[in-house]
């Protein structure tokens, strides 16, 4: 199975759909949290099953991470994150990018530096 490095240093499997638990635990937030974000952002629609189970899918995952970098990492409030994503959109996934690279980037001159 393909994995994706997600921007916390962790693996995953790369699938069509996650749960909410397996959302929750990727970025050690309470499933609570989750549903809250997804209510506030509309960037976040996982679909629901039958049962009305949400679904995410690897866009929503990927739109968690910018979220989680705005509001955790950069210490926006939700109201300015909402601002932040409404006005300049395109710039602030552009920047996210350029910031999960370069933790890439160094995740792997560590792991080097360290095998020496």
């Amino acid at each position: 199975m393909i994995t994706v490095l997600m921007t916390h240093s962790e693996k995953i499997p790369d699938k069509l759909y996650y749960t909410i638990g397996e959302v929750a635990e990727i970025f050690k937030l309470n499933t609570s949290l989750i549903r809250y974000w997804e209510k506030e952002f509309d960037i976040i629609n996982p679909k629901k099953n039958k049962k009305g189970n949400r679904l995410f899918t690897k866009e929503d995952i990927d739109n968690f991470h910018l979220i989680f970098h705005l509001v955790k990492e950069k210490g926006y409030t939700l109201k300015g994150a909402k601002q932040k994503l409404k006005e300049h959109p395109e710039l602030t996934s552009q920047n996210f990018e350029i910031i999960k690279s370069l933790k890439k980037i160094r995740s792997f001159l560590l792991d080097i530096k360290k095998e020496m």
